[in-house]
């Protein structure tokens, strides 16, 4: 469903309960943790040479390094994306999905049960 997407896209926010919402794809990782890139293209896996951004953090000004990474578009292997909201709906996303706290509160509940 998601597959072809690439890194900045718009998405319909009913693909996860979220109707009226419009999100817009940032990134994602594989099932291995690799992240996905922007600049890379492609849906392919490979080492790239890099001094900043997604997948590596310098310790060093100027400092490189090769790590692996994904390209810009989802695939069959991206297994989490990462989304922000860019049009809201009508209704708060707390109402939607509830708030966490009240999760956490509704597991004690049950565990005590």
């Amino acid at each position: 469903m998601l597959v072809g997407v690439k890194i900045g896209d718009s998405l319909d926010g009913g693909i996860v309960g979220a109707g009226g919402y419009k999100l817009q794809v940032t990134g994602g990782s594989d099932k291995s943790g690799v992240p996905m890139r922007p600049d890379v293209a492609g849906g392919k896996k490979l080492r790239a040479l890099l001094s900043d951004g997604p997948g590596f953090r310098p310790k060093d000004s100027g400092q490189r390094m090769r790590k692996s990474v994904r390209g810009n578009i989802l695939t069959n292997e991206i297994s989490q994306v990462n989304t922000k909201v860019a049009e809201y709906g009508a209704s708060p996303l707390e109402e939607l999905f509830g708030k966490k706290e009240e999760k956490k509160e509704e597991e004690k509940k049950e565990e005590k049960k």
